[in-house]
């Protein structure tokens, strides 16, 4: 069980941080696509700020995930 850990949670910690990234870059066509909904008109700064916070989030998750497990070898 040990073996399928120290391959799963780099992968892991890799595939949060590749997200973040991807995701960073999305979030403007996202923001296209919610504007011409006109019901978002009035939360579109704020769904833009919380767009942004996730994916940091995501990228700083993989990050301390990745320097944790390299701290343990």
């Amino acid at each position: 069980m040990k073996n399928v850990l120290s391959v799963v949670q780099p992968v892991w910690g890799l595939a949060l941080f590749a997200m973040g990234i991807a995701f960073f870059f999305q979030i403007p066509d996202i923001m296209s696509r919610i504007s011409e909904i006109s019901y978002f008109q009035g939360v579109l700064t704020f769904m833009r700020i919380c767009l942004y916070i996730m994916s940091i989030l995501l990228v700083g998750g993989g990050l301390q995930k990745l320097m944790i497990l390299k701290k343990k070898k």
